[in-house]
């Protein structure tokens, strides 16, 4: 039979809620005391209970990492699998405890983003994928439990944010475009109420309102990330517009930027010879796809690890909200044509 915090009790004569103050590090009691605690402990091999030692401690050391729209993401795109990994280094750096969880838009309007995690017994929670039309988005401002969102701009309450600075990183790339003398762009744009799909298009239009162009609407196409959606969509301008359209296809993520890469090739063109074609992120298979893509880099492991530290000051002080900005790189390959 399991050993119980009961049985430690006994065996060093004291009372079970000394052990469990001894387990959670309250200082109020003395070395000797404790001493014997951890002795009983070892003796016995008693475990304590993670979850139930969150429960009693001053700062609970359960976090969830809580991803929406997992099951619809490209097998290609690994980036949620970096984001766990930062998590995960921060995490094991200081004894944390770290959760995994999946959900979507309509999971979320099932059961509240405050009643699942108090379920889960977690302290507070990383989240990435959510929109600005989610139900965990919008309740975010008026929740009691700490959180950090990934690439949506929110300081408010015991919410932070992480991410790259999404404006300046497109503006960045539109005018690296620009300088190749390219003038007419197609956007293949991701989840139309997706903030980081905002911030990147606010970055484009900044792009080329600086050096005066207009990006008429009918230029923005909205694939929602996906490979599938932004291969159908290029396809068609392609048949309809030739050459006599954009002459830049700006993708908002490399996954999408694939997606068209492969529509010029299978509509008779070529890039960059033809249409020159960016992505963001900077996914490993955006070095090794031919021609290899020019992109926007984020490391999105250092969103995690920063994610999480950030998560921790804020469950010990709510004061700590902040927006923290990760670097972020322009790289050149070989997808990009000077005209």
């Amino acid at each position: 039979m399991a050993v119980t915090i009961k049985d430690v009790a006994k065996h060093a004569g004291v009372t079970i809620g000394t052990v469990s103050r001894a387990i959670n590090g309250y200082k109020d009691i003395s070395p000797e005391t404790k001493e014997r605690i951890f002795q009983s402990i070892k003796e016995l091999g008693y475990t304590p209970n993670v979850i139930a030692r969150g429960l009693s401690s001053k700062t609970a050391s359960n976090i969830g990492f809580i991803v929406s729209g997992l099951l619809d993401s490209n097998d290609n795109d690994n980036l949620w699998y970096l984001m766990l990994k930062g998590v995960y280094r921060f995490a094991s750096e200081n004894d944390l405890e770290v959760s995994v969880y999946a959900t979507d838009s309509k999971r979320q309007q099932k059961k509240s983003y405050a009643r699942f995690c108090r379920e889960r017994n977690i302290a507070g929670a990383i989240l990435s994928g959510i929109t600005t039309t989610d139900a965990y988005f919008k309740e975010l401002v008026d929740s009691d439990i700490p959180c950090v969102v990934i690439d949506v701009p929110i300081a408010v309450n015991k919410v932070g944010c992480v991410s790259i600075d999404n404006i300046k990183a497109s503006r960045e790339m539109t005018e690296y475009l620009i300088e190749q003398n390219h003038r007419k762009f197609l956007v293949i744009a991701g989840k139309k109420n997706a903030a980081v799909t905002l911030e990147r298009l606010a970055g484009i239009k900044e792009g080329m309102c600086g050096k005066g162009l207009d990006l008429p609407d009918s230029n923005i196409i909205y694939c929602d990330f996906s490979e599938e959606k932004a291969y159908n969509s290029a396809k068609e301008y392609i048949l309809k517009n030739g050459k006599n359209g954009a002459t830049a296809f700006i993708c908002m993520s490399d996954i999408m930027a694939i997606g068209v890469i492969n529509a010029i090739k299978d509509t008779g063109y070529a890039v960059p010879d033809d249409f020159s074609v960016t992505g963001f992120d900077d996914i490993p298979l955006a070095e090794y796809i031919r021609p290899a893509l020019t992109t926007v880099r984020q490391d999105m492991s250092q969103n995690g690890y920063h994610g999480a530290a950030l998560l921790k000051k804020i469950i010990e002080d709510p004061r700590e909200v902040k927006h923290v900005y990760i670097p972020h790189e322009i790289v050149i390959r070989a997808s990009v044509k000077k005209l």
